[in-house]
């Protein structure tokens, strides 16, 4: 199963797999700063609100990257 996701992965169309690439770079940078207010509420300041901002920024990474992730696949299969 995981052999036929890798290998449906390597046989993507080359606009769709750099759009794929650019958008989980996007949700690597949105994690990048939602760990790093996640750090700032660990060291610096202790408000719930900046806690909360910075799970909500990585639950948001998160979602946006499963999603490029599918609609890549989804948009290959209807090319």
């Amino acid at each position: 199963m995981i052999n036929k996701i890798i290998t449906y992965y390597k046989k993507l169309d080359k606009t769709t797999y750099k759009i794929l690439y650019n958008g989980l770079e996007f949700c690597l940078l949105l994690a990048l700063i939602s760990a790093s207010i996640l750090l700032s509420y660990i060291l610096l300041f202790h408000f719930p609100l900046i806690y909360y901002v910075g799970i909500s920024l990585f639950r948001l990474s998160l979602i946006f990257s499963v999603e490029f992730i599918i609609c890549a696949f989804v948009i290959d299969k209807i090319l």
